[in-house]
């Protein structure tokens, strides 16, 4: 019996009226060698898309979720079912999970731990009879009051045991689903003062139990991405996992660069003062790009809104750094994405979808253009190109010294940069490339 009572959506192109159909996400349609299917690997949230309810700091939730179940076991059961069908709705591929998301905690860990194995056969059956795949699996470390204090981080080591187990369990299910990663998320390793908080041993715990997950996952068959997913602040006040840039730090501190990718969120990033794109591009030179959570934030809120992606500038500019980057390998984009409160229906949760995966299947289409149009990589090209040939290319190349670059600089009459930046040029050309159809 059919949960959601939509017919499955379909592309329909952008001249459709119809809200639910895909004006630009045409999944067979092949952009830069491959279908957008494949170029886009789009994936499911569980937790937004079949658990939030629309609850905030404010008031209660606004949607039921329960899906018709009436015990926390049959609930968990019927969001399986509802997931599966929604994705079989739209066309997505993949999903992403946290342990808490997919069964109910009970009173114990063993009871937790029980749940799950009664849950996971009823998704892997799903999977097989909708040809459906794990993007990734995580732990939830932050709901629980236990982690109040943080969780790898915590200053109790009872807690940091339970966090162990938590994500001991995560992993054999992410490796019996045939997961593609694993995600951490710092959801409380963080501070609120460093009056009360030793942040050395906090880091040195936190990349401890990095260690044992990457050892214990490997040891047992898990071939795929470890990602960490930055984020500034929220809850706590400073998040050890910043950006892209503070986690590289980190992870390289403690030898665990070759083992981690980054998981970008756009939200995030823009909470951390950064662009989606930045963090996008930080990642990818690092060689570090791996999955993305796609959303996007308010720009006149403070904290993480998780709106699903509308803004097609943002998207193009994520998929020409996710082209830049060659193609996603075992990540995707994941719609870490949630209805607004006050759209309240089975029904929103499919336009909310359709709204985000028409934005990035048209970002895609743009992405390809700016790069088969050639304009702006030439103007970068040409912009440094003085140091192909003369004193730039010894810079390059590591033969120059500081004497050597002393004296070339002595030798020159008068040095000025007189070359412009053309930022508004460059801003305009896109403007030309994305809508000069119209």
């Amino acid at each position: 019996m059919s949960i959601f009572n939509v017919e499955k959506i379909k592309y329909e192109g952008p001249k459709s009226t119809n809200p639910l159909s895909f004006k630009y996400y045409n999944a067979d349609e092949v952009v830069g060698g491959k279908t957008m299917r494949e170029q886009l690997r789009f994936a499911m949230s569980y937790w937004h898309t079949l658990c939030g309810d629309g609850t905030d700091m404010f008031g209660i939730g606004t949607v039921d979720k329960s899906f018709g179940g009436l015990t926390p076991m049959e609930i968990a059961e019927k969001k399986v079912e509802a997931g599966f069908e929604l994705m079989d709705k739209l066309g997505i591929d993949y999903f992403c999970f946290h342990d808490k998301d997919i069964a109910p905690e009970g009173a114990s860990l063993k009871e937790f731990q029980d749940n799950l194995d009664k849950i996971v056969p009823i998704i892997k059956a799903n999977m097989k009879k909708y040809n459906k795949k794990l993007l990734w699996g995580t732990a939830n470390l932050f709901n629980n009051p236990r982690f109040v204090h943080g969780a790898g981080t915590a200053p109790n080591a009872d807690v940091y045991a339970y966090a162990a187990a938590q994500v001991k369990k995560a992993l054999d299910i992410t490796i019996e689903l045939g997961g593609e990663g694993y995600v951490f998320w710092g959801g409380r390793e963080g501070y609120e003062t460093l009056l009360n908080t030793d942040m050395g041993l906090e880091l040195d715990n936190m990349a401890r139990l990095l260690k044992m997950s990457v050892e214990y996952a490997r040891k047992n068959g898990f071939k795929g991405d470890f990602y960490i997913e930055p984020k500034p602040k929220e809850p706590t006040k400073h998040q050890y996992d910043f950006d892209t840039a503070t986690v590289l730090a980190f992870l390289r501190k403690y030898g665990l660069d070759k083992d981690f990718k980054m998981n970008i969120e756009a939200n995030h990033a823009t909470l951390a003062g950064h662009t989606f794109q930045h963090e996008l591009a930080t990642a990818r030179i690092n060689g570090a790009f791996g999955s993305i959570d796609a959303n996007q934030g308010d720009y006149l809120l403070g904290w993480d809104t998780d709106q699903f992606p509308t803004d097609v500038y943002n998207a193009t500019y994520c998929m020409l750094e996710v082209l830049k980057a060659g193609g996603f390998t075992n990540g995707g984009l994941n719609f870490d994405s949630k209805p607004r409160r006050g759209s309240m229906t089975h029904e929103d949760i499919f336009l909310s979808y359709i709204s985000g995966m028409d934005s990035f299947a048209l970002g895609l289409k743009l992405a390809y253009k700016i790069v088969e149009d050639g304009r702006i990589d030439e103007f970068v090209k040409n912009r440094y190109a003085s140091y192909n040939t003369g004193i730039g290319a010894e810079i390059v190349s590591g033969k120059a010294t500081l004497e050597s670059l002393s004296e070339y600089a002595l030798s020159l009459n008068v040095v000025e940069e007189k070359k412009s930046g053309a930022q508004e040029y460059l801003e305009s050309v896109i403007n030309q490339i994305m809508f000069g159809g119209i």
